[in-house]
């Protein structure tokens, strides 16, 4: 530019008729503010001088010219570009170079576009969708089936087993009992509702009863001590015109002998030896 400032600021040469650049209200002759002011480009290295355009990036300059994608030469300006271990790189060469490729399109996921990722693997926001009704799944909650995506709605819908008892979805875990799914905090004892996962129990009329609950209700009682009489653990017993005993049990009412393979006569209720029962 050219003004009526009378001498440059640092050489003291009129600038009367000639070109000038202003500095903090200093006026300079353009030789001397190139020397003292000029930014080097970082592509050629020579400074920037006033009449030239000074691109600046993260701290650093570049001529107009200069400004350019590293590895193909075209030029950057008033383009997107990104930076690589401080090269300057266009959108398609970086993409080419650095981008993660989409795990689902296999197709390169280019620079400022939204990325998705998943198990360690990359995806276009408008391919991680799910696979049945193919919503975006973006940050919902989801499940992974054969390497499948699906929302929790979907794979309820499709996959999900429900249990028998309460008919909601079992997601994880669970009990069957006769050919159904149970969870297993539904898996309880028809008498007194303890869990039986993992515990021994019997079933009755398709429902499952703890040990101590089945006795109580279905065993049979033993006709000398009173006590259920169950076959759980091997227990065997001794059966006679619809009574029954526990073969330890199961012994002559006066002497006490074990009847257990003998023979034995009977008085009234009890149970007696041929020697008691003769006498």
């Amino acid at each position: 530019m050219t003004s009526n400032h009378s001498d440059c600021h640092y050489c003291l040469q009129s600038l009367r008729g000639r070109k000038y650049a202003l500095r903090e209200e200093n006026a300079y002759c353009v030789r001397c503010y190139d020397s003292l002011f000029a930014n080097p480009c970082e592509e050629c290295k020579q400074p920037i001088e006033c009449d030239s355009k000074d691109l600046a990036y993260k701290g650093r300059h570049w001529h107009e010219r200069c400004f350019k994608c590293t590895k193909c030469s075209r030029s950057l300006v008033e383009k997107p570009f990104a930076a690589k271990d401080e090269l300057l790189l266009c959108t398609e060469c970086y993409s080419n170079e650095y981008s993660s490729k989409c795990f689902h399109c296999q197709k390169t996921i280019m620079p400022g576009s939204r990325k998705m990722e998943f198990k360690g693997s990359s995806w276009h926001e408008s391919c991680f969708v799910c696979q049945y009704c193919q919503q975006p799944l973006g940050t919902k909650p989801l499940i992974t089936k054969d390497n499948e995506n699906y929302c929790m709605p979907c794979f309820e819908k499709q996959f999900a087993h429900h249990c028998y008892s309460c008919k909601k979805v079992i997601t994880s875990g669970g009990v069957a009992y006769h050919n159904q799914p149970w969870h297993k905090e539904c898996f309880v004892c028809a008498g007194c509702k303890i869990q039986l996962s993992g515990q021994r129990f019997v079933s009755k009329d398709e429902y499952p009863y703890c040990v101590a609950c089945f006795s109580n209700f279905y065993a049979k009682r033993c006709a000398a001590c009173k006590k259920p009489i169950t076959a759980l653990g091997g227990a065997k017993f001794v059966s006679f015109e619809e009574r029954q005993w526990h073969e330890e049990c199961f012994n002559c009412a006066r002497c006490f002998v074990s009847l257990v393979g003998q023979g034995f006569l009977t008085k009234q209720d009890a149970v007696l030896c041929h020697e008691c029962g003769s006498s």
